[in-house]
């Protein structure tokens, strides 16, 4: 019999464990953990989800992490629960998200579209409606609701933002040559790439402490540049060529957000996905690739990064392990190294 058979026979999951009482700090963690996968817990005991491989994965760690702490733990595929019929225990499930809906949608409401704030805003919730989205297992009716509140915010922020025209490119940033610090990081080899794709695509670039030996050069993300572009109030520096230039394409919107949270590490937007391409470039440099090569493979990574997004700048995860959570949980289990500014 194959699992997908024996998933439909068996439409439930069942998480039974216990811990010892002094593992109080672990329950809480267990606990947790239960929260954010939608477990729902049972009055008589144990922890239910819907059967499907992705729950049946995420029980099994957990019962495995619950076995480590000393605890006995067992992941049960059940038919029935005699004193609660299945349509029952789905409606509970649809219920159980309703609360975090309706918190949602109080937010939404409160946003004003003009805020120089809504946009970071908007795209923060829309990160948490995706966290939900993800447990909501039997689509709730409020779903729909929060869609439509974040699609209409979505699109009145982004034209606040975007109401000027775009620059025209001024013949002074043309087939130049830019400079900016050894060891690009993340925000320096995106901002090359941004210059080569949208400003000057015949840009060269170079590396070195001091601007003023290469007075021709155009500084980006120098500690001492006289001129040039670097990070401002909150922005990092790809974000500030990108409103200095008036660059308005969704995608490069979308790829400034996950910037900004690799460089800054302030979770401004909730974007994890430059995390890793940032740990990659620090790995290359640690290992003595050259700037010249760390800029080559940096912007080919940002190029694939461009091209991977919809082309309405929103790439929203499309199966149930939301990808954002998902990259939550996987940067908190990225080794610690050193880190300098991007």
């Amino acid at each position: 019999m194959s699992v997908a058979t024996q998933a439909k026979r068996t439409p439930w999951l069942l998480l039974i464990f216990s811990l010892p009482v002094k593992r109080a700090s672990e329950r809480v963690q267990v606990w947790r953990k239960l929260k954010r996968h939608g477990a729902l817990p049972l009055r008589s005991s144990g922890y239910v989800l819907p059967n499907d491989a992705i729950n049946r994965e995420r029980f099994e760690w957990l019962a495995a992490a619950i076995r480590k702490y000393k605890g006995e733990a067992s992941v049960v595929q059940v038919h029935a629960i005699d004193d609660l019929p299945s349509e029952a225990l789905a409606q509970r499930f649809v219920e159980a998200r309703s609360p975090d809906y309706e918190l949602l949608i109080r937010e939404l409401q409160k946003i004003r579209p003009t805020s120089k704030t809504s946009f970071s805003q908007v795209a923060r919730l829309r990160n948490r409606f995706e966290e939900i989205a993800a447990v909501d297992f039997f689509t709730s009716p409020l779903r729909v609701r929060v869609e439509a509140l974040l699609d209409r915010l979505d699109s009145q922020s982004r034209s606040a933002v975007e109401q000027s025209p775009p620059a025209r490119i001024k013949k002074e940033y043309l087939d130049r040559t830019w400079i900016t610090r050894p060891q690009p990081g993340i925000d320096r080899v995106s901002s090359a790439w941004l210059i080569r794709r949208f400003i000057d695509g015949k840009a060269k670039f170079l590396c070195g402490s001091d601007p003023r030996q290469h007075p021709r050069a155009i500084p980006f993300d120098m500690f001492q540049q006289a001129g040039g572009f670097g990070h401002r109030g909150e922005d990092c520096t790809f974000e500030t060529l990108r409103k200095e230039f008036r660059i308005r394409d969704r995608r490069v919107a979308t790829i400034a957000q996950i910037i900004h949270d690799a460089d800054l590490i302030d979770e401004k937007f909730g974007r994890v996905e430059g995390i890793g391409l940032d740990r990659v470039l620090i790995g290359w440099a640690q290992q003595g690739v050259s700037d010249e090569e760390l800029f080559r493979r940096g912007m080919e990574m940002v190029e694939g990064l461009y091209n991977s997004l919809l082309e309405g700048g929103q790439n929203e995860p499309t199966s149930p392990a939301a990808l954002t959570r998902k990259g939550r949980r996987n940067r908190d289990n990225f080794p610690r190294v050193s880190r300098r500014r991007a």
